[in-house]
């Protein structure tokens, strides 16, 4: 067992550790929220020598760190780092740990803005991808080439909802000498903690859960490794991804209930998941939670709950997909996740629009495919919502 294992905090429950565990107190006031520091610079005590090691606030702010020692007890690590966004944290990672000629294998199903990064931007510097399907460990392995450094994984993915063993493709990685990295939005550590499972790096869009209330744009990355986290310190450093004083102050707040929220989240999808797949409109509901989930052994395997995103197929046109959610009145048309109001969106015309169409059929994102952020609104509701938008589009 190491120290960190051994550590008081490792005994507190969730609720319990996302309140009180780091939790960082400014002294002169003894105010209770730990203020925000919106401050450009630091008063040196002289030439070279800084108070509290800040200097200049590119390289660390307070309420940044503040934010960062809350996300590190949830990650269940030393230290975190917090961006400006969750593409920051993803670009940071990358001009971090790779080169030129280096070589990254993505997960197939990952998020558009992860696409367009390597699609548009890293590859102008030299650096290869290959997409590959993660569930299939022999294409994994294939896939490999000397070069190969990084292996990045989206799990649960955007929008189909497959999942990759996370324990599965560590072992491949390392007996490979690559690192692997997950991004773990759609769960958070708090349902499944990819580095227990192997992972050397845990990404994630805090405007999603961490946030959980739409009012800021963030990201962070984890790591037990101390040379790697320092490395990608002085890469956010030098190229400016930190996050700004009053999103970390923000989404300081939104940490604290996350636990909570998260119970709630879990508990709606799954009720409407459910009813989803009962509707004779539904071709197929993409939940983690539902026994009809063809990876929902592996579910029950590395994730502690299924959590609140879902994705479900209409056996509609385009048109009549975007009809039904121009119809609904309770769940808002929004390209984000993991906030308290219910948000959903079509990945065809939306986050995968850059895909061809023969593409996305592929990965199984059809036209009719609708990705749900189940929010904290009553599951019944927003039941009663969905029937009544379906019944007015497809009765027309």
């Amino acid at each position: 067992m190491s120290e960190s294992d051994s550590s008081p905090e490792n005994k507190l429950q969730p609720e319990t550790l996302a309140i009180h565990s780091r939790r960082v107190y400014e002294r002169e006031s003894n105010s209770i929220l730990f203020p925000i520091h919106q401050t450009a610079t630091y008063v040196h005590e002289s030439v070279g020598v800084l108070k509290a090691g800040y200097g200049y606030s590119r390289g660390g702010n307070p309420t940044v760190n503040a934010l960062e020692q809350a996300i590190s007890a949830l990650e269940g690590t030393e230290q975190a780092l917090c961006f400006r966004s969750g593409m920051a944290a993803i670009t940071t990672m990358c001009m971090g740990l790779l080169k030129a000629g280096d070589h990254v294998i993505l997960s197939e199903v990952i998020y558009g803005g992860t696409v367009r990064l390597f699609q548009q931007v890293l590859g102008n510097f030299g650096i290869g991808y290959s997409y590959v399907d993660t569930t299939d460990m022999d294409a994994v392995r294939a896939a490999i080439r000397p070069e190969s450094k990084l292996m990045f994984v989206e799990t649960p993915a955007n929008p189909t909802m497959k999942l990759t063993d996370v324990a599965a493709m560590a072992e491949i990685a390392h007996a490979n000498g690559m690192l692997l990295a997950v991004d773990n939005t759609f769960l958070t550590p708090l349902l499944q903690n990819v580095l227990n499972l192997g992972a050397d790096l845990a990404m994630l869009s805090t405007t999603k859960y961490i946030d959980g209330h739409n009012a800021t744009i963030g990201g962070s990355l984890a790591s037990h490794d101390v040379a790697m986290m320092d490395r990608l310190r002085l890469v956010r450093k030098t190229i400016g991804t930190i996050s700004s004083p009053m999103d970390a102050w923000l989404t300081l707040q939104g940490v604290k209930t996350l636990p909570t929220r998260l119970k709630m989240h879990v508990e709606n999808a799954g009720i409407v998941a459910a009813w989803l797949e009962g509707n004779p409109r539904v071709v197929r509901v993409n939940y983690p939670g539902l026994k009809s989930f063809p990876q929902y052994a592996l579910a029950q395997k590395q994730q502690k709950a299924a959590g609140g995103m879902l994705s479900f197929e209409l056996d509609a046109t385009t048109v009549q997909a975007i009809a039904f959610i121009n119809a609904l009145k309770l769940t808002t048309c929004a390209e984000s996740l993991g906030s308290v109001e219910s948000l959903i969106t079509n990945p065809a015309t939306a986050s995968h629009c850059d895909l061809p169409k023969a593409e996305r059929a592929r990965l199984g994102i059809s036209d009719g495919l609708i990705r749900l952020s189940v929010g904290l609104e009553s599951p019944q509701d927003l039941i009663a919502d969905f029937d009544r938008a379906l019944t007015e589009v497809f009765q027309k």
